[in-house]
């Protein structure tokens, strides 16, 4: 029988696809087995605490001297294990959730995150994204829950979304917007923000989230032979739908809701398919007055949000090299 050669083609990129997912389950089981390790060593220094702190610098002193290339056992990092099993006393918990990512990152997360609701999100978040440790500090350090989870968003969505694209476009909504990559000028217009977002756009789409892939900056329609021009127009795979954004450099005004209803309406005539969901509008302004947002938004007919972003100080050196490429956040979303 001859060999087809697209047969072949499919076959090989089929097993690599099997060798890829083999080496991605034994990499996380190896970390699984790791973490419980680390957790049941944890439980047993926390059943002796009576023994005083000598007893964790004893124990590390013996784990050395009966494993001497062994690594790990350290007694910073025994302390770490037994604040580990005392912060996490559900074990399926442990074995869940904490074992989905690294023993870097959960210490990160138990120094630098006190809330059990935060801890356990920061964690998912983590493993659903692959962020790198250098990563995850940022995001910590910028406050992403409560900007995420805990902010007051300003949006139609429940009222223009069918549930549940309604709940995951809400969920997906910052405020404020972090832009901390851009270098700060007092007289910077909104072409100038557009252009340094643009300039440096995988950071731009790990702080919009998973999902976003970016199809252009001023894209340009054409409605009834006028020219028209988006400043920044991307597609989320997570909700389906084309997202149009709109940048301000003041504070939010009635007619910017209007001219971003209008671009939709045009997204949705000239680029939206069938299997799409109705596109999706994000104003961004320096400032914001809630409650007129919200009274400009209620008659909006397309489904819109506004938020603030701010433009802080340049991210740290070591941090730039740590951040995922467009490729890598498209590939984890797929």
């Amino acid at each position: 029988m001859l060999m087809n050669n697209n047969d072949y083609l499919k076959t090989i990129e089929s097993i690599k696809s099997e060798i890829k997912s083999a080496q991605y389950k034994a990499a996380v089981s190896v970390n699984r087995e790791l973490i419980m390790l680390y957790y049941n060593i944890g439980k047993i220094i926390n059943e002796h605490k009576a023994w005083g702190n000598k007893f964790i610098d004893n124990l590390a002193a013996d784990i050395k001297l009966e494993f001497p290339n062994v690594k790990g056992y350290s007694v910073r990092n025994l302390k770490y294990m037994a604040k580990f099993a005392e912060t996490y006393p559900d074990e399926q918990f442990v074995q869940t959730v904490s074992a989905q990512i690294p023993w870097s990152h959960n210490t990160l997360i138990l120094d630098k995150v006190h809330s059990p609701e935060q801890r356990e999100w920061y964690i998912r978040k983590t493993a659903e994204n692959g962020w790198s440790h250098s990563v995850l500090t940022h995001q910590i350090e910028i406050n992403l829950y409560t900007r995420q989870v805990l902010a007051n968003k300003v949006s139609n969505f429940e009222n223009r979304l069918p549930s549940p694209q309604s709940e995951l476009a809400v969920q997906t909504m910052k405020d404020p917007y972090i832009f901390d990559f851009i270098p700060f000028r007092e007289d910077m217009e909104e072409r100038d923000i557009e252009n340094a977002l643009v300039k440096d756009v995988t950071k731009l789409l790990l702080e919009l989230g998973t999902g976003f892939a970016f199809l252009g900056n001023q894209y340009h329609i054409n409605v009834g032979g006028d020219d028209f021009y988006i400043d920044l127009l991307f597609y989320n795979l997570n909700l389906r739908s084309y997202v149009v954004i709109e940048l301000k450099t003041g504070d939010f005004k009635p007619e910017y809701a209007g001219q971003l209803n209008f671009y939709l309406s045009a997204v949705d005539g000239i680029l939206k398919k069938e299997q799409d969901n109705p596109s999706i509008g994000l104003l961004l302004c320096k400032n914001k007055n809630d409650l007129v947002a919200e009274y400009a938004l209620k008659d909006m007919s397309k489904p819109i949000g506004v938020s603030k972003y701010k433009i802080t100080s340049n991210l740290p050196e070591e941090l730039l090299n740590q951040l995922p490429s467009v490729e890598d956040i498209q590939k984890r979303i797929k």
